[in-house]
């Protein structure tokens, strides 16, 4: 049963179309609630000046307390099905780089993320909402100390520090006009089951390599603007 915009309630077994996840999730006990902030919904150009509101790619994944991927929650449809509307042909692999390469599926064409052919299962992407939403779900065989981590980008989403002119191969590249502008960013939060505690909250930890050529996390947040402003809260709360 699925209701996104307001609700996700996940009973499957994530089974990519060309991989397996080993992690099953039932209609549950820990539920991800994201509040969206004011820049949330960005202007991005159609044509001919015509601008579309539109929401964040977006993904969330579990892993353990080590760094170790266990498997992805949710992603955006766009980045797991490569279904971009304009992006000149560009895979943008600089729009969600530290959940693909944690999650460490590497294609044919060498990049980390999902391709046309190679698409991930529609039981875990779809669009992302327009405004606040949860996640509901009870991880099976996972510790009980894991880390939820979700990684957010919006598209020619330009600053003064990120501008659409910067060229490949410069630092603050991030993959041309059709590109992210700001980098993705991350936040985490750390949840132990045991320590009685009932909300854990996500915090900022960073953002992922402006052209996506790695998936480090850089702490150094003094050149974002707009993106600092795309989430307002996110907290993992237990039942």
């Amino acid at each position: 049963m699925k209701k996104m915009g307001l609700l996700t309630l996940i009973y499957l077994l994530l089974l990519y179309a060309c991989q397996t996840e080993l992690l099953e999730y039932e209609g549950g006990d820990v539920q991800i609630h994201i509040e969206k902030g004011e820049e949330w919904l960005h202007d991005f150009p159609v044509v001919l000046g015509i601008k579309k509101k539109n929401p964040p790619q977006l993904a969330i994944w579990l892993e353990d307390t080590a760094g170790n991927y266990f498997s992805t929650v949710y992603v955006t449809h766009k980045i797991a099905t490569q279904s971009w509307r304009i992006a000149g042909g560009n895979r943008r692999k600089e729009a969600l780089p530290h959940w693909c390469y944690t999650r460490g599926v590497k294609y044919d064409d060498g990049l980390y993320l999902p391709t046309k052919s190679c698409p991930l299962a529609d039981g875990i992407s779809g669009a992302t909402p327009q405004g606040d939403f949860e996640v509901k779900l009870r991880p099976k065989d996972l510790s009980k100390r894991f880390v939820v981590k979700i990684e957010l980008n919006h598209s020619t989403d330009f600053n003064d520090f990120y501008p659409k002119s910067a060229r490949e191969g410069e630092t603050n590249y991030s993959g041309g006009k059709e590109g992210s502008g700001q980098p993705a960013i991350v936040y985490a939060a750390f949840v132990d089951l045991l320590s009685g505690e009932k909300v854990f909250e996500a915090f900022l930890v960073g953002h992922s390599s402006p052209d996506g050529s790695s998936g480090k996390i850089d702490k150094d947040l003094s050149g974002l603007t707009t993106a600092l402003h795309i989430i307002k809260r996110i907290t993992v709360n237990i039942r």
